[in-house]
């Protein structure tokens, strides 16, 4: 008898990425004629600034980018990047120990893969994004959940990360600024977090993608800048895609010490070898050229976020901690559950986030994405004037 399963247990039980299915399903619905208003992806509404694409379209008529290169990437964007983190950071690195990856994604599963095996458990601070327990678990891993809600602004403690190592904790992921909370860590929580992580040998693995994007003076606190002993158990992720508006380009990078990035560019070498030579082209225009059209960007999301904050707050039973970074928003809705809402009654955030998009025809990401039941996340990378219409929307609907 074949006792051998049709699909691989290992992608059995990935799921589908929850704010993609989402963003498929109102653009579908609008596809349909239906005015639906989107807050589900993290996606720029901006265009690529215009001399990153000028770059590109340079880049695609040379024909040195019609072959294989490298596959840790171009020398001159590694090289970029080296710069830009020893700019921003004060931290001097190699661009050897830099892996260009096809977006952020595939750094976020090569830092995994590089670090994690059978059974080593990874603490998640919840919510999360999608992705990460799902690559903890195709790694091997077991990702262990530390939940922080609104009351603590989305931001695990010293104290809740302690009571849940044990001897089999390898890893720790840090993203600051937060998808899905818009939660930013300051330098005293970052310079705690990452002493404690020293002090227990324990790895760090770094989301920094959201970097450029906070708010109200705030800065991003880099890990390594605050306890730079922790060099050699840190992987810091990066990419273009929200800063720059490039999600489209699939550019990404990662850097930590030599071995963990060797090991990752084994495995890219396999993988997909290098990233397309135009958008690394793109990318480098993008880190060495003018930087306006981030702070340009950067105005437009504050403002936005303004907005969304001030009118989510306007509905009864909603708590709305202020957002200090990325561009999403995410209230505490569990005030909700149980309400009569046009006839109907949510329990839970994706029962509450069906009624939105079926009653008020706005898509909201379910709690569930991202942890514990009990929240929405809205992304207010979005037009002005489908914000408005959409909190409007919810207004009515939930008001």
């Amino acid at each position: 008898m074949n006792t051998h399963t049709r699909i691989s247990a290992r992608l059995n039980n990935i799921n589908e990425s929850a704010t993609l299915i989402v963003d498929s399903k109102a653009k579908a619905l609008k596809a349909a004629g239906r005015p639906v208003i989107g807050f589900g992806a993290g996606e720029p509404d901006f265009p690529t600034p215009e001399h990153v694409v000028e770059a590109a379209v340079k880049a695609v008529k040379d024909p040195k980018n019609h072959r294989y290169t490298p596959a840790k990437g171009l020398p001159e964007l590694r090289e970029a990047i080296a710069e830009k983190t020893l700019r921003d950071t004060g931290r001097e690195i190699s661009p050897n120990d830099v892996i260009i990856t096809n977006g952020g994604k595939q750094a976020v599963f090569e830092a995994f893969s590089a670090v994690v095996d059978i059974d080593d458990e990874v603490l998640l601070p919840a919510p999360y994004w999608t992705t990460y327990p799902e690559v903890i678990r195709f790694a091997g891993g077991k990702p262990v959940e530390i939940f922080a809600g609104a009351d603590q602004d989305y931001k695990v403690t010293v104290e809740q990360l302690e009571e849940a190592r044990t001897e089999k904790t390898k890893a720790l992921l840090l993203c600051s600024p937060s998808n899905p909370t818009g939660a930013l860590y300051t330098s005293e929580e970052i310079r705690s977090i990452g002493s404690w992580a020293l002090e227990h040998g324990i790895w760090v693995i770094t989301d920094e993608i959201y970097e450029q994007l906070t708010y109200d003076g705030e800065k991003t606190s880099y890990i390594l800048k605050e306890v730079p002993e922790l060099a050699d158990q840190t992987l810091v992720l990066n990419g273009v895609a929200k800063s720059y508006a490039m999600t489209g380009w699939r550019v990404g990078w990662m850097y930590g010490p030599s071995d963990a990035i060797k090991a990752a560019n084994n495995l890219q070498s396999h993988l997909t070898s290098n990233v397309a030579n135009v958008s690394q082209r793109a990318a480098l225009a993008a880190l060495t050229g003018p930087q306006d059209v981030v702070a340009h960007m950067r105005e437009a999301f504050d403002r936005r976020r303004k907005t969304i904050v001030s009118m989510l707050r306007e509905i009864e039973g909603l708590k709305v901690p202020e957002p200090k970074g990325a561009f999403y928003v995410y209230p505490d809705v569990k005030a909700l559950f149980g309400r009569d809402i046009n006839g109907r009654v949510a329990n839970n955030s994706s029962e509450l986030a069906t009624i939105i998009l079926e009653e008020a025809e706005v898509a909201v990401v379910p709690s569930e994405a991202f942890g514990p039941t009990g929240y929405m996340r809205l992304s207010y990378a979005l037009g002005d004037d489908d914000l408005v219409e959409g909190i409007t929307r919810l207004q009515k609907l939930l008001g």
